[in-house]
């Protein structure tokens, strides 16, 4: 396996929240995708188990998507319509490679007109776009307790240091 170093990232607009349990989680997604607009890019991190599928589906909720969201790990994508956005749900566990995204059209996905949420988007190394939510799931101190971060991120080299949407958390 190929190891996929990010590049060097800024932070702002920092959320940390912890939940207890499942739905909470989902629910703290549903009032995060409120914030989300056409062309962001949520990038999901956690070990297995952290709950990223579960906040993919919170945020498909929030959207009003009537479809059941699961794991694309052997689709890699899954595309829901019929909710505020179009949502793009990539999961990356099984990519080796991130030039195998290329094989996919990944561009069309990040840069299109939904919102794209990427789980194991460290797998993406450099792909990823100047600018996204990087959202972080640890596990708490009991079995469903999570602890979860929500960060709008720009790559260090983008134009100007201006996070994009202004002053949009």
């Amino acid at each position: 396996m190929t190891e996929c170093v990010p590049p060097p990232w800024r932070a702002a607009a920092v959320t940390a929240l912890r939940t207890h349990g499942e739905d909470e989680t989902r629910r703290a997604a549903a009032r995060f995708s409120r914030r989300l607009l056409p062309g962001d890019v949520v990038a999901l991190h956690g070990e297995l188990g952290t709950g990223k599928t579960r906040f993919v589906q919170g945020i498909a909720e929030g959207f009003g998507v009537a479809h059941r969201v699961t794991s694309p790990t052997f689709t890699l994508i899954q595309e829901y319509a019929g909710g505020r956005l179009p949502l793009f749900h990539f999961d990356l566990y099984r990519i080796d490679d991130p030039r195998e995204l290329e094989e996919i059209g990944y561009e069309e996905y990040l840069f299109g007109e939904g919102v794209t949420c990427i789980e194991w988007a460290e797998r993406m190394g450099d792909l990823l776009p100047d600018r996204y939510y990087r959202v972080m799931l640890r596990f708490g101190e009991n079995d469903e307790d999570r602890l979860i971060t929500i960060e709008k991120a720009e790559a260090a080299s983008a134009s100007g240091g201006r996070l994009e949407g202004g002053d949009r958390p």
